[in-house]
């Protein structure tokens, strides 16, 4: 049951970087738009994130859920060390969703839109900003559970180079996503080229932000090359996220719309082995020389079996609602088209 609750982790935290990406990265686009085209990229972001967007954190949710129960001393640390940004990113979802819902739905408009705006857009940049700091502070070994001092402690664990260099670069990816994802929800040609030029934009910022990862890695000693090119699972990763990024770009070139949501999908999941592979099943890396592992921290075996009993009942329920709630969406955008 154990390694049933892993691949659960696992793959709720693939489908947030998925769906949640592109969902922040809207609002990443958003921001990085001429006033002239904001408002139709924001058309364009309604219509994709309309059947998912209040289900993007349910991923999220679950990920937290399992690390509480199954794993409650990696959820104690995490939560304790790395508080600030937590925080930070939790609230940056509370206020994104307040101004997601309160620009669309309020009856009166006035000058609080504009607030509604920035709101949403700032927002939809700090939380996969946050989110990417916390992951790679997760394995850095710049969390030191001897620290004495506030700093030490609860600042230099996350405000360093390298953490910050993978959180730029998970803002990066999500606006990548969602480029290639709202290349698919708008018809006229003109505005399909905008979304292709701002893909082009968002990959040659992931590449630069690649740069800046590898080159704060060095600095900070942390393995970057051996985890990706030390082991042949690893290598076929990255080499699959390539393939899949140049056949992503073909099927783009060719207007294929669902090809190249597919390959966005096979870009992510290479990405995501093959950065977490060679160092599963150690999910956090301490200062010390530690680590906190998912086949070493878990709960007793009966609380396991009765969380991985939940997830797949549970499972059962959701992903058929799931399902049908993107098709009634899409059912309902045919019908008025």
């Amino acid at each position: 049951m154990l390694y049933v609750i892993i691949a659960f982790l696992w793959v709720s935290l693939l489908l947030y970087l998925l769906m949640g990406g592109a969902d922040f990265g809207a609002g990443i686009l958003e921001l990085f738009t001429s006033e002239k085209n904001k408002s139709s990229v924001r058309k364009a972001a309604y219509s994709a994130m309309g059947p998912i967007w209040e289900a993007n954190h349910m991923w999220l949710i679950i990920a937290i859920v399992i690390l509480f129960v199954g794993f409650p001393g990696i959820y104690s640390l995490v939560s304790t060390y790395l508080h600030i940004p937590v925080v930070v990113m939790l609230m940056g979802i509370i206020a994104r969703g307040t101004a997601f819902t309160f620009r669309h739905y309020d009856a009166v408009k006035d000058g609080m839109q504009k607030v509604y705006n920035k709101i949403f857009v700032y927002s939809s940049f700090i939380t996969p900003l946050f989110l990417g700091i916390i992951a790679g502070s997760a394995v850095s070994r710049t969390i030191d559970t001897g620290a004495t001092d506030f700093v030490s402690a609860y600042i230099t664990s996350w405000f360093n180079p390298f953490a910050i260099a993978v959180g730029f670069f998970t803002v990066s990816l999500c606006g990548f996503l969602a480029a290639v994802f709202l290349f698919g929800e708008v018809k006229d040609a003109e505005a399909k080229q905008r979304y292709i030029r701002k893909a082009r934009t968002m990959n040659i910022a992931l590449v630069v932000c690649v740069a800046l990862v590898f080159g704060a890695s060095l600095l900070a000693d942390v393995p970057m090359l051996t985890w990706l090119f030390g082991n042949t699972i690893s290598i076929i990763a990255v080499f699959a996220s390539l393939a899949s990024l140049t056949l992503l770009w073909l099927m783009i070139s060719r207007g294929d719309v669902k090809l190249s949501r597919f390959f966005a999908g096979m870009f992510i999941t290479s990405l995501l082995i093959a950065g977490t592979y060679t160092h599963y099943p150690d999910i956090i890396l301490l200062k010390n020389g530690g680590h906190l592992s998912l086949l070493g921290q878990q709960t007793p075996q009966k609380t396991l079996n009765a969380l991985g009993s939940a997830l797949l009942v549970g499972s059962l329920f959701i992903l058929p609602a799931l399902f049908y709630l993107v098709y009634s969406f899409d059912k309902r955008k045919q019908e008025v088209h």
